[in-house]
């Protein structure tokens, strides 16, 4: 089946459809040949994987400093970063 479903991964869910989308649905899978719910999984994956968040790097917030004014303090604290050593 498409998109790596597999019966043992599976939830049971209920949608609510609009009723003509419904019956647009059912003509799409009647055409491919398909059942409906393969079609529901399969958009349901499609728009899922195009919206997931991109994973963040696991430094992220790892150092912390203990001091709360850091963000006020930035610019006076990195005067000088990357400049050449003499």
């Amino acid at each position: 089946m498409a998109y790596g479903y597999h019966m043992t991964d599976s939830i049971k869910t209920t949608v609510y459809l609009d009723a003509e989308d419904y019956r647009r649905l059912k003509r799409l899978a009647e055409a491919e040949g398909r059942p409906t719910a393969e079609l529901v999984r399969e958009a349901v994956a499609v728009y899922a994987r195009g919206r997931s968040a991109p994973p963040q790097p696991s430094s992220l917030g790892l150092g912390r400093s203990g001091a709360g004014d850091v963000a006020e303090r930035a610019e006076e604290l990195l005067d000088g970063f990357g400049d050449a050593t003499p």
